[in-house]
């Protein structure tokens, strides 16, 4: 009769070994297969619908809007009557931004920062900027393109 000894030691040791794994699983389930799903935020907008009027985004800054359909996106003026429009959803795994906060966007989920007024990534883990979406400026109003 032979028997196997287990020492504390060979105990602690597998465990260990069993766990890391299991946290590593876990760690890479969270943040999904690839580093940057490069999500385009959805199907583009019909056009023709407002989004925003064009007074209610001060020169220089960005808002939150959703296009008539319901997707959410960010509104820029960089300049007086120029607009920059791009979907809130994060190129890294699919979240909603939060809300423009002076010159950033930031993705709550996993860190990303974006470049306010163009949707550039300034600080990842996201790789590819806001996706971009046609807009023009009628009657002083923000509709899709």
């Amino acid at each position: 009769m032979t028997a196997e000894l287990h020492t504390r030691r060979s105990v602690l040791t597998t465990g260990a070994a069993v766990a890391g794994v299991a946290v590593g699983t876990v760690a890479l389930a969270a943040c999904g297969a690839g580093s940057d799903s490069g999500s385009s935020g959805g199907d583009a907008p019909k056009p023709g619908g407002k989004v925003i009027a064009l007074a209610d985004v001060p020169v220089g800054q960005a808002k939150s809007a959703k296009t008539p359909d319901g997707q959410d996106v960010i509104v820029a003026q960089p300049t007086a009557g120029t607009v920059n429009c791009f979907s809130a959803i994060c190129t890294h795994q699919g979240c909603t931004v939060n809300p423009p906060q002076g010159a950033e966007i930031h993705c709550p989920c996993h860190g990303s920062v974006y470049d306010s007024l163009t949707g550039a990534v300034k600080n990842g883990p996201a790789e590819k900027p806001l996706p971009k979406i046609n807009v023009k400026v009628d009657n002083g109003e923000v509709v899709t393109a």
